[in-house]
């Protein structure tokens, strides 16, 4: 069932993403006013090496005021598919490129108030390249063995979603 709106108001318009204002009425009849953050999506890569460590890179994240591991990820340009993106931003963030890339999943991170997918990818036959870092981006290159990267899932030093969810997925796969 989908439930259009109202009425839609831009709040802010950024480089990445639009906040909106959205008027509209629920399935229960109550009518609400939402601020939604129109995203345009993101692709999300877990590079494996053939010695089983994933690339993770541990990047400054200016809203939580600390340095995370992450895996690498990118958001979709206007009219990139989500396999172009990971393609792209694999290279940009880690300086690898990737023989093969199976889709794992795709995850909805934050539905309470965006709508933004993060499409994850298993990236493999990995090949050193040149890193092309963002003015902006802050972070360090390391590779971890997966078992590894797993235990810091459980000890709170992985705390990013998509990348746990992404170690998830990948884990799945390979069983």
């Amino acid at each position: 069932m989908d439930i259009i709106p109202h009425e839609v108001r831009d709040l802010y318009k950024g480089k990445v993403f639009r906040l909106s204002k959205e008027r509209l009425t629920l399935p229960n009849g109550v009518t609400a006013e939402l601020e939604i953050i129109r995203h345009p999506g993101a692709a999300a890569i877990v590079p494996l090496l053939d010695d089983h460590r994933v690339v993770m890179i541990k990047q400054y994240r200016h809203a939580v005021g600390q340095f995370i591991w992450e895996v690498p990820a990118g958001t979709l340009n206007p009219g990139e598919s989500p396999i172009e993106c990971a393609r792209r931003e694999l290279p940009e963030e880690v300086g690898y490129r990737a023989r093969s890339f199976q889709e794992l999943g795709e995850i909805i991170p934050v539905p309470g108030y965006s709508d933004e997918h993060i499409h994850i990818f298993l990236a493999t036959g990995l090949t050193p390249s040149r890193q092309n870092l963002d003015a902006d981006e802050v972070l360090d290159v390391k590779p971890i063995p997966l078992e590894e990267a797993l235990e810091m899932t459980t000890r709170g030093e992985i705390r990013d979603a998509k990348t746990i969810i992404a170690l998830f997925f990948m884990t799945l796969k390979m069983k």
